[in-house]
């Protein structure tokens, strides 16, 4: 579908960040180092103020390993706006929404945002595996909305998976792509297929390691390092489910194995660890102990 609206991205002076989470924060950041306004949006103060605190500990990590300066950490705190008031959303040119994954609560967002912003401004969701055409379907708009998917932690990941909904206008997959970017990352692109390329392929990959480790087939170390130096990725099954979250990734095999069948199963640990509320690296304790 093509959108008579031009998207600009020159045009782009405020992006809206719709939750100051893990992800909300991060998406914040990156936006105002690379120079956009930025308005963060969450339910509560104290959400919005441990956004912040998210935030001023990324860039004080950057300041002490020279890649920014006090000066420009300081402008980039300056440049985000909190509120806990979705109309400060309504000037914004981009919005992109990263709360928790549940589709009504993502709709009923989508929608408030359709009757707020202006026509043709893109909404995007950073939605890591639920249906981008589900999620538009709560708008008058669906060619505007499109799956802008930034990888964990978002200032750090240089990906970002562009997720094409049903009516997505092209001239909005474009400016995706293009905005994403400016923002210093790498995009490729996928359908609106269950989990799309990433959680798609990672999801079983994380499962089945946690697996190995339940079943006795070696140490949850040995596990790590033999994936790390045999396959060359940076963290093991393991390291990276307690990096990502337990429960974020025992919700992501859940609805992947509703979509696809048996193949996408969560196993049994993972199930026990988030049941004991051993969450990972944010928690202090999932398959590995973090001060």
């Amino acid at each position: 579908m093509v959108s008579a609206m031009v998207y600009d991205l020159d045009s782009i002076a405020t992006v809206g960040v719709v939750g100051a989470g893990t992800m909300g924060s991060g998406i914040a950041q990156v936006s105002a180092m690379a120079g956009y306004d930025v308005v963060m949006r969450d339910v509560e103060d104290d959400l919005v103020e441990s956004g912040f605190e998210t935030i001023e500990r990324s860039l004080d990590r950057l300041v002490e390993s020279d890649r920014l300066s006090d000066e420009q950490a300081g402008a980039v705190t300056d440049r985000i706006a909190g509120t806990t008031d979705a109309a400060d959303l309504a000037d914004c040119d981009v919005v992109v929404e990263a709360v928790v994954e549940e589709m009504e609560v993502k709709q009923n967002i989508f929608a408030d945002l359709d009757d707020r912003t202006a026509a043709g401004t893109v909404l995007a969701t950073n939605t890591s595996t639920l249906s981008i055409t589900t999620i538009a379907s709560a708008t008058e708009r669906p060619e505007d909305v499109v799956g802008i998917h930034f990888m964990n932690p978002a200032p750090v990941m240089r990906g970002v998976e562009v997720v094409v909904g049903e009516k997505t206008a092209d001239a909005v997959v474009d400016f995706a792509h293009a905005f994403a970017e400016d923002l210093g990352k790498t995009t490729w692109e996928s359908d609106d297929k269950p989990g799309f390329v990433t959680n798609r392929i990672l999801m079983p990959w994380l499962n089945e390691g946690i697996r190995a480790f339940d079943e006795g087939v070696a140490t949850k170390e040995d596990i790590d390092t033999g994936m790390r130096l045999g396959t060359n990725v940076p963290m093991g099954p393991l390291e990276l489910a307690d990096h990502i979250g337990l429960d974020v990734v025992l919700h992501a095999s859940e609805t992947l194995h509703e979509e696809l069948g048996d193949r996408y199963k969560p196993a049994y640990l993972l199930k026990r660890k988030v049941e004991a509320g051993d969450l990972g690296k944010k928690t202090g304790e999932g398959f590995y102990e973090y001060e």
